[in-house]
């Protein structure tokens, strides 16, 4: 699976796990249906897939033989997110996250970009720990679910968290944790409708919130292209000619006029969703993202199966995100 004709391919999209973290979280995420499902017996072939998350020399050896060179790793929130603790233990699970990224990233500077996450039902406690990462760590992304305790993150409370991650130019990428609600818990309906339902009410929030209008310099990438938010415009921007108060905090822009204040994963797994999705953001906002270690085996054929090429290929599968994160342009 080489794609020696690109300068550089950057995999937005990967999932690392942390022993400690892990344990601390067993039957306390969506990943167990909340301790339905013992994590100790997962379910066949899964065992393998999740040892892969835990050793950046496995991720590697997959990294080289997909053709990847540089990969964007998040912690598997889905998996082992802490936003069920109390703000001091989830502070301290995340910090041993970030400090496995900062280590990752130290040990392959030329293979991995490293992430934060955040106790952000604790908004200052977030702060410090977001400092801590960008100035300290180095990492330059913030691994962020769509809300915390049912708070999303355009609320207000979340503001002064925003004006910190613009002024710390840190990229924000959007994963949801899952959805609590127990009628998604069967049929795994949390991952395949729940995560896409909970990206467009995040980006909503965002919007309506007035997030994206008083940040304008924030970069938000949203994964899984944004779920169903960029594909269902036309009633969401009809709804402010009823009600024009709905966009008090927008300027009085519509919501669609925001597709374009995010970048979007290309994690969608349907070649139509995703020929809709770069008519109508465009190329400059698309990002490579595979879902590693349980999505595409080859995320640039993928991309190129879909019939983009020439610049546009090159900047979806990294010329953005190495614009994003302040990469080099080329492969090391």
């Amino acid at each position: 699976m080489k794609h020696s004709d690109l300068p550089l391919v950057v995999d937005f999209h990967v999932h690392m796990l942390n022993h400690e973290v892990f344990e601390a979280s067993t039957n306390k995420t969506v990943f167990t249906g909340f301790g339905a499902r013992p994590a100790a017996t997962p379910r066949p072939g899964m065992e393998n897939i999740m040892a892969r998350q835990y050793d950046p020399k496995l991720e590697i050896e997959d990294m080289d033989a997909r053709g990847i060179d540089m990969s964007v790793v998040t912690s598997s929130t889905v998996q082992q997110g802490s936003s069920w603790a109390d703000p001091q233990t989830d502070l301290d699970l995340c910090r041993k996250c970030n400090d496995q990224a900062a280590a990752w990233v130290s040990q392959y500077p030329n293979r991995f970009v490293g992430s934060v996450v955040l106790p952000l039902q604790d908004v200052k406690l977030s702060i410090t720990e977001l400092e801590r990462g960008a100035k300290s760590l180095k990492l330059k992304v913030a691994n962020i679910a769509s809300n915390y305790k049912g708070v999303y993150m355009g609320d207000p409370m979340y503001h002064p968290f925003w004006e910190a991650v613009e002024a710390l130019d840190v990229t924000v990428w959007i994963h949801p944790e899952g959805v609590r609600d127990p009628w998604f818990q069967n049929y795994a309906l949390w991952n395949s409708l729940g995560q896409s339902i909970e990206e467009s009410k995040c980006m909503a929030s965002l919007i309506y919130e007035g997030v994206m209008t008083k940040y304008p310099g924030l970069k938000v990438v949203m994964a899984h292209g944004g779920g169903y938010f960029p594909h269902y415009l036309g009633r969401v921007d009809r709804n402010t000619v009823n009600r024009p108060d709905t966009v008090r905090n927008t300027g009085g822009k519509t919501p669609g006029a925001f597709l374009r204040s995010f970048y979007y994963d290309s994690c969608v797994y349907d070649p139509k969703v995703f020929k809709v999705l770069l008519e109508r953001v465009g190329a400059d906002r698309l990002v490579m993202g595979s879902d590693y270690p349980v999505g595409e085996q080859d995320p640039v054929k993928w991309v190129r199966d879909t019939g983009v090429t020439g610049a546009d290929l090159a900047n979806i599968v990294g010329g953005n995100a190495a614009r994003l994160l302040g990469l080099p342009a080329r492969a090391a």
